[in-house]
């Protein structure tokens, strides 16, 4: 359907196609909590968009999620009414074309003309009229006088950063929080600012299967750059052995592997396993040294990706489709090495999923944290004795990270904490600093994009008991 419309855009109404793209990311997002860097790619080739315009919808797209709570603040300024007020089909477009005029080199009338038509077609003539006046508005001031403007109406320091910096005040209080428990809350406006950098492309060369490319990045053995931008024919050319991946998910997915020798006839889990590139990495090594993996997933869609994932490698990873707790509770005492890549707020991944900070509400880490540790605790009931668990979230929250962690090994005799950041150090190709924990042992591993240039990825390894005798 979507491809349908984009077609009629480019034969009817004049509207430049990656406009279009970026515009149904953004309903898509705010419509069906859809995720913008999985929906953008497959839009952007149903289009048929060139290098060129792919990268225009990209900008847009990421662009106007990323700074929405911002352009909220100054629509609803120029509007006079609350953006809870307007028309959500409209709302998207003027939160498009207010990232144009005040973002790009968009020309005003150019940024103001697509985006009023994109109205008249979605929400008719009338909505449109409506539209044109606050984008009129908006453009007559520049970005620093509509900057000043909002933050003078805030009621707190952290309200103006958040207007400043387009994070929630609850986010910015938990990565302050997270980084304070490292002793370096000084560096949270360089984190603020990392977070709303576009990341550079990394590609995973998997091991035993395909030759890591140049430029080498500085800590994951199997992490390189992509040489002009566009990762799309090295990764054609590999035949599924190159993936597009944080280098902050190969560390954790590779420490996991690296956590102790691996003895041939491992049996390997992915317990949370969508969508499936932390999988396909461990999948190239289990393969390697003689182990063998399976993968779970609750959402049928995501379980599909992870059956495209390893779809291209030479080792059969069977693909379970259960709530992880259930499949982990049916498979005591079984498993070698578990990887528990548990469902999170995602705040570790806002460079690259921009929208996840405006998805998710202090309210629901609670619930995401009670899911956290009662997939930690099967997943250990669910270890051979001896076993190893990963527990990873792309989040450095910490009730998600440390908070879950101590819950279960204070309630639980049978598992040990390893030393997480002694395993990543010696993966890593190049020194990472890595802080210790509060207590000053360096247990759990905690990246970031402003320190290592990857996602905020948190580690910890935890080993079952051996059997006694």
């Amino acid at each position: 359907m979507v491809s349908a419309r984009i077609g009629s855009a480019q034969g009817k109404r004049g509207i430049q196609p990656a406009r279009w793209v970026a515009y149904d990311v953004l309903r898509a997002v705010s419509d069906s909590d859809a995720y913008a860097n999985l929906l953008l790619p497959k839009l952007i080739v149903e289009a048929g968009l060139n290098a060129q315009d792919a990268a225009l919808a990209t900008e847009l797209a990421y662009g106007t999620l990323r700074r929405r709570g911002t352009y909220d603040a100054i629509i609803a300024d120029a509007a006079g009414r609350p953006v809870a007020d307007i028309d959500p089909v409209v709302l998207d477009a003027l939160r498009l074309g207010a990232h144009q005029l005040l973002a790009t080199r968009v020309a005003p009338h150019a940024a103001v003309n697509e985006a009023v038509n994109l109205v008249a077609a979605e929400a008719g003539r009338g909505a449109s009229g409506f539209a044109n006046a606050v984008l009129r508005r908006i453009g007559r001031e520049t970005a620093e006088t509509w900057q000043e403007r909002i933050e003078a109406g805030a009621r707190s320091d952290d309200e103006r950063l958040a207007l400043r910096t387009a994070h929630p005040v609850w986010v910015i209080r938990a990565l302050r929080r997270a980084l304070a428990a490292e002793g370096r809350a000084d560096e949270l406006d360089a984190l603020l600012r990392a977070d709303n950098d576009a990341p550079e492309v990394t590609l995973a060369a998997l091991p035993g299967l395909a030759e890591r490319g140049e430029p080498a990045r500085p800590y994951a053995p199997t992490a390189f750059g992509s040489p002009g931008g566009d990762p799309r024919e090295v990764i054609a050319d590999a035949a599924g052995a190159v993936r597009v991946q944080d280098e902050g998910s190969q560390l954790v997915a590779l420490a996991l592997a690296a956590a102790a020798p691996v003895r041939a006839g491992e049996r390997w889990l992915d317990l949370c396993s969508g969508p499936g590139g932390k999988t396909a990495l461990l999948a190239a090594i289990a393969h390697r040294d003689g182990a063998r993996i399976e993968a779970n997933e609750v959402v049928p869609v995501r379980a599909g990706l992870v059956r495209s994932a390893v779809r291209p490698l030479p080792i059969d990873v069977p693909v379970h489709e259960a709530d992880g707790r259930v499949f982990a509770a049916q498979h005591p005492d079984t498993f070698d090495r578990i990887l528990v890549d548990a469902p999170c707020t995602g705040l570790g991944a806002l460079r690259r999923r921009p929208e996840a900070r405006w998805r998710k509400a202090p309210g629901d880490v609670a619930e995401l944290v009670s899911l956290q540790t009662e997939l930690l605790d099967a997943a250990i009931d669910a270890l051979a004795p001896g076993g190893i668990v990963a527990y990873v979230t792309c989040s450095p929250h910490l009730a998600e990270t440390t908070g879950v962690v101590s819950d279960v090994l204070r309630r639980r005799t049978d598992v040990r904490e390893l030393d997480a950041q002694a395993v990543i150090s010696a993966v890593s190709e190049s020194p990472i600093d890595l802080a210790a924990a509060a207590d000053g042992s360096p247990r759990h591993a905690q990246l970031w994009p402003h320190r290592h240039g990857t996602d905020a990825m948190f580690l910890a390894l935890l080993q079952r008991a051996p059997q006694e005798g």
